[in-house]
């Protein structure tokens, strides 16, 4: 067999916009993403009890251009919860 597909057009994959995570190579936000791993495993993996320490992982792979920078409210966080963090 060969690898050719006679009579196919060929598509080259791109990568979505969203929902790609480049790796901290660095370990830049590696504190806060412990911190939220940690915080999922005592809350039996219940995100919405965690949602200040995601935000902080947010934040900080967004100030690191780890991520591209987003509304708070694109990224599922509600006014409310905004103005309770800070």
């Amino acid at each position: 067999m060969t690898s050719y597909t006679l009579g196919q057009k060929y598509i080259s994959p791109t990568k979505p916009e969203r929902g790609v995570f480049p790796l901290d190579h660095e370990g830049e936000c590696k504190e806060t993403m412990l911190k939220y791993m940690l915080c999922l495993s005592r809350n039996n993996n219940t995100p919405s009890l965690c949602q200040a320490e995601s935000k902080d992982y947010f934040q900080c792979r967004m100030d690191r251009n780890l991520m591209k920078k987003h509304e708070w409210e694109d990224l599922g966080y509600s006014n409310e919860q905004q103005q309770r963090k800070t």
